[in-house]
């Protein structure tokens, strides 16, 4: 299927590595420029290579996403790059492990900073240059713990389901303007990743490229009435309707 966004130009942030690097390979293949960014340099020179290696176009840039300030440098970066941005694509390292009764104020103020706040800033950074071309797509890489909390990951559980309920309520606040810019939430389960090794993760796990395909058909041109929705991709482990 040729999902109508060859030539676009979309910002993939923490992008080095897992989901949202198969997400930027999916895109780069459906002739998106891509403006990938993630922390480690090294990393990030890495997954350049590859998307190169690809036939991708595709401009790095080295920034930490949690720093405040780093939504509005990257989204001016993009715009002066290829002129526009139509796609973000919102990504942040999940906070370390932790029952909720242990969590004190200093790691709940770091996971919403990270999880949701990043995500926030980037949609507030974006919205006036899609606004202006009447196009755009923003699509925040989250977590299956939105519908269904995860034993021991209380700051995942806490961050991203306020990432969730911001996202279906600024969502509908789109769809009121009439343009054609849609906001969704993609939520992963267990996928054969970095971050699934450190958390001990076994059993069936999902392949990052399949993910990634998903996550592009939500940028697509056909998925334009698809807006305010947490997407679950998860091979069935949720057990939530």
């Amino acid at each position: 299927m040729d999902l109508g966004i060859e030539g676009r130009a979309a910002l993939v942030v923490a992008g080095s590595r897992g989901l949202a690097r198969a997400t930027a390979v999916a895109l780069a293949a459906e002739g998106v420029r891509v403006m990938l960014s993630a922390r480690n340099v090294d990393s990030l020179a890495h997954a350049e290579d590859s998307l190169r290696a690809l036939g991708a176009e595709v401009v790095t840039r080295p920034d930490d996403i949690t720093d405040p300030e780093a939504p509005g440098r990257l989204v001016e970066a993009t715009v002066e790059e290829f002129g526009c941005i139509d796609i973000v694509i919102a990504n942040a390292g999940g906070p370390p492990v932790g029952r909720a009764l242990d969590l004190d104020d200093s790691a709940l103020v770091s996971a919403l900073n990270a999880n949701l706040l990043s995500s926030v800033r980037l949609t507030r950074e974006a919205l006036p240059h899609m606004r202006e071309r009447g196009w755009g797509r923003i699509c925040c890489i989250t977590s299956y713990s939105v519908v269904q909390p995860v034993p021991a990951l209380a700051l995942s559980n806490a961050a991203r389901t306020g990432l969730w309920a911001w996202a279906k309520t600024a969502a509908q606040d789109l769809a009121s303007e009439g343009r054609d810019i849609t906001l969704n939430l993609i939520c992963p389960g267990p996928h054969a990743t970095d971050r699934m090794r450190e958390l001990g993760g076994a059993g069936v796990m999902g392949d990052p490229a399949d993910f990634g395909k998903i996550a592009a058909f939500l940028c697509s041109q056909q998925a334009r009435f698809v807006n305010g929705a947490a997407v679950v991709v998860d091979g069935g482990a949720t057990l939530a309707l």
